[in-house]
């Protein structure tokens, strides 16, 4: 069984003016997400900034979610690293505190072998019981999880169930596949390419899209599975000006933006990363407006 399947939101982390975690907004986002469909909660993940979050902070906004949770919508924690003991022992931290699942980037940096990656992911899995998704990101990364290299896991390591797959490229989708017998448990890492991953046998999407749409990036995937594809495309294509928006610089930027400027009060982002260059900000606020989240 899936950890889910439909949208998946790769949640921000809120922030007080100080730079502080803001625990209270974080609540408030959970309790937005489950009542406006999203079907699982991606923490400390690329867009909950987690490459620039204390160690005892990673733990404490992972732990917090789950507690906002209360099993009422599934929590997977982000624990990648690019050192495999530090990926360790988070995710036996997030089992600890109960997560539903795990999303494990790539190391970063160092730029693993594909020996290397089997290695590596083979440790995280047989260090937990819980669920785990791949994420194969090169852009951000700088290796790619090659389709070989995801059967090998698939097939060979039993808590290794699914994969986040944000290359781009369809075809090494389609690769996967057709290697694991289109059984892994497929998400979209690319929110322009939801319907597409679907036809290929995809479960859902793990969206920064859903951090503003919610309930509508939750209708791209339900559409798609209930067999109303149309509907699903033409909810695809709608949304395709707000996520060129929405990555217009690098996530999170836009989003933490867009969603202050819905007034959802986010906070700011932590160096390096830093607000988003006023060129930029007036296409994101008519394509906001577009979609009705601005007046």
């Amino acid at each position: 069984m899936a950890i889910f399947t439909g949208s998946g939101v790769a949640l921000v982390t809120p922030m007080k003016e100080n730079g502080a975690i803001n625990f209270e907004k974080l609540e408030e986002l959970v309790e937005y997400h489950v009542k406006n469909s999203t079907d699982a909660i991606i923490v400390c993940g690329t867009t909950g900034e987690a490459s620039t979050i204390t160690v005892k902070e990673h733990k404490e906004t992972i732990k917090a979610c789950i507690d906002f949770a209360k099993k009422r919508i599934p929590i997977i924690a982000g624990t990648g690293s690019n050192c495999t003991q530090s990926a360790i022992d988070m995710s036996m931290e997030a089992e600890k505190y109960g997560a539903d699942g795990l999303l494990c980037v790539t190391p970063y940096y160092n730029k693993a072998t594909q020996n290397g990656l089997i290695a590596h992911y083979t440790a995280i899995a047989k260090s937990v019981k819980l669920p785990i998704i791949l994420y194969s990101v090169a852009s951000r990364t700088g290796v790619n999880i090659a389709p070989q290299t995801v059967a090998t896991l698939y097939k060979n390591v039993e808590n290794i169930v699914a994969i986040k797959e944000a290359s781009g490229n369809i075809s090494q989708v389609a690769e996967i596949m057709n290697l694991t017998d289109g059984k892994i448990d497929l998400y979209s890492g690319n929110d322009d390419q939801i319907v597409p991953v679907l036809s290929l046998g995809g479960k859902g999407v793990i969206s920064v899209l859903a951090n503003v749409v919610p309930k509508e990036t939750h209708d791209i995937v339900t559409y798609y599975l209930e067999g109303r594809t149309k509907e699903s495309l033409q909810l695809q294509l709608k949304y395709l000006p707000l996520v060129k928006a929405l990555f217009s610089e690098v996530n999170p930027i836009p989003v933490k933006k867009a969603l202050n400027l819905m007034g959802m009060e986010v906070g700011s982002l932590r160096l390096p990363l830093t607000e988003m260059e006023a060129t930029h900000v007036p296409k994101l606020e008519e394509e906001l407006k577009k979609a009705g989240l601005l007046n």
